[in-house]
Order: structure tokens, then sequence, then C-alpha cells
């Protein structure tokens, strides 16, 4: 039976917004009415009522009916050192970060700080209290890195690689939060080339490993199982998605969605803008098939071409969907708009 696409992304603007910020500290919080009534499929773009502000390569995270925004850069290479919430050894200003919730608890594992230097602190941030823990650093965790994956399944955080103080990783890691170990796991083999920029998601209790810049843009996905400690390289088929990387990702179910990203890097590197995707597709882990979504807006109502964005896994009207948050434009300019995307899929 053939599957239809229906995919529509809500505007900020339908969102109640709320700002908390206190001084000492770099994450900020940002309570939307995620469980609002849900308009008509429509594409849209505005910026925070009283936010962040534009940023990009920074991280943000849903806990209930509350986006945890943290890190990033105004301008490129130059770390975030704005007001913001916590208290109690919060991390210092980063880019190239990532966070994962598990429960009530945000984790924030590395990046890079304003002397250019990798980071490898894991940190947790406890939403209840506003208290911020460093869990662990230097050699009791995975290598220094920046611009890495992550992701949450079960009691764990998983974390795949970046770029790191030699060169570019492809080392997979997953750090217990209930007794607080690290766990390193077999490497994935040639076919996985050390990358940046790929994104990684938790789908039928397998790691599975998207896309991201290996000196090139790449468009090979690859698999982890944990219970058998295997690889495998995976053969997509369909509507498979140029190379790119710094993309939006989301799992739901079975299926991987993936938004936008970069699909020609600038010859400036981070200084610069490359060229940027503004569609989206999903990943049917099951059937191994890409499928392109249909995506209906008028001119101005879409987030249109970006990457280097700050997303999450939220709920909103009791449907799972992709959150994103600004990210870097084709001319350079750092973003401040927020989407929520909500596909569907109808028989």
């Amino acid at each position: 039976m053939r599957v239809t696409f229906h995919s529509p992304w809500v505007v900020a603007s339908t969102m109640a917004q709320r700002l908390l910020a206190s001084t000492n500290g770099h994450a900020t919080v940002c309570e939307c009415a995620v469980a609002a009534e849900r308009p008509r499929a429509r594409f849209g773009s505005s910026p925070w009522r009283s936010g962040p502000g534009a940023r990009s390569s920074h991280a943000i995270t849903v806990v209930g009916s509350r986006a945890y925004a943290f890190g990033g850069e105004f301008t490129p290479a130059s770390p975030w050192t704005t007001r913001s919430i916590g208290h109690r050894r919060h991390p210092p200003p980063r880019v190239g970060v990532t966070r994962a919730t598990v429960g009530k608890t945000i984790y924030v594992f590395g990046g890079r700080d304003a002397e250019h230097k990798e980071l490898n602190e894991l940190y947790s941030f406890d939403t209840t209290t506003d208290n911020w823990t460093l869990l662990s650093s230097g050699e009791l965790g995975p290598p220094s890195r920046s611009y890495h994956s992550r992701a949450a399944g079960g009691h764990h955080v998983y974390i795949f690689g970046g770029c790191g103080v030699a060169g570019r990783l492809n080392d997979l890691w997953a750090y217990d939060v209930l007794d607080g170990k690290w766990v390193k796991f077999p490497e994935p083999g040639k076919s996985c080339r050390p990358r940046g920029g790929t994104e990684l998601a938790v789908a039928g209790e397998k790691i599975w490993i998207v896309y991201g810049f290996a000196g090139e843009e790449v468009d090979d996905v690859h698999c982890f199982d944990p219970a058998s400690g295997e690889w495998t390289e995976v053969e997509t088929t369909r509507d498979k998605p140029c190379p790119r990387s710094v993309f939006s990702i989301a799992s739901i179910g079975l299926r991987v969605i993936i938004c936008g990203g970069e699909v020609d890097p600038s010859d400036l590197g981070h200084l610069g803008a490359g060229s940027f995707a503004g569609d989206s597709y999903v990943l049917d882990t099951a059937t191994k098939a890409w499928k392109k979504l249909a995506e209906v807006a008028e001119p101005g109502e879409h987030p249109g071409p970006r990457g280097w964005c700050a997303f999450s896994v939220g709920r909103r009207d009791g449907e799972e969907g992709l959150l994103v948050y600004g990210g870097n434009s084709p001319t350079n300019d750092r973003l401040d708009d927020i989407f929520f995307f909500t596909p569907s899929f109808g028989r």
C-alpha cells in the first residue's frame, strides 16, 4: 500500500513564548505552548518576540513544554556569552556543542571554546532545580571534540564523531546515566570515514549515523546494533537526498527525518556560508527507503535553505515532530526564527 507524506511546519508566532533569564550562566530556557491547537498546514517564519537572539552552531532540547537553548555564535567563530539561567558550575561559552535529554535532565557534551580549543566535559542540567553538574572531563570520557552528533535512547546518551584535536573522528560512545560511566563501542571500520557535521538517531533499538562532512559532503548511512556490537553500512534506496552535513534530524518511531543542511562547504570554512538545502526527507529504517516529503508553501512562509541549526524532537497535539531554531543562512547571517515541523504519514 502506498504511503503518502504530509508535512506541515508551524511558525513560532503561533506558540506562547517566555524567556527566563538570569546572570552567571549560559543556558536559556524558552517556554513554548507546544500543546496548543495546531493550525492548518503551512510554512512560516517569525523571529523570537523576546529570546536568545540569532545564532548558529548552538543546541536546543525540549523537556515537557519548555525548549532549552545553549551556546552558539552570533557572528562567525565567536561563542555566545549572554545572560542565561542556571547556577552552580555552569559550562563556559562554546560552539559546536550537543545536548540530549533523558527524563527531566539535559546532558551537554563537548564543543569548542572562545580560544578555539576542543572540549570534552559532560555536564548535566537538572530542569527541576536549574542546577548544573560536571559529570566527566579529561581522561574519564571521550576525547575532546566539537561539531559531533548525539542522541538519547533509554538510559544512554550516545556521542559520535566530530572534529577532534588531531582531526575528524568516527568513534561511538555511550554514557549510562544510571551508573555514570562511559562505554566506547567497536570502531565502525573504513567504510564509515571520520566526519563532522554528521547526525545521529536511535530507531528500532539501533544507532543510525546519517551523512556528514568527511573532507567532502557525504551521503552514506551506517547502523550500529548495541546488542550484537556489529556495524552495518546501509544501502538506502528511492529518493536519496544529496550529500550534506550540519542538517536537522529527528527520529519518530522507525522513521528518521532530516531537514536542510549544507550541500557545498564555504572556502572560508566556519567563517563563511556554503550552499544550503531547504528540503526534507524521511528514511524508513525498516525498508531502508528514503522519501522526499511533499512541502507546499506560499512565498516567504518556509524556513528555507539553512544549516548549523539547533534542533530537537518535541511533541505538539500529541504528535512528535522536529523543533528547529536559528542557524546560518546562505548570506552568512545568523537566524533567530523557530519552527515546529510535524510530518504526517498517511496511507
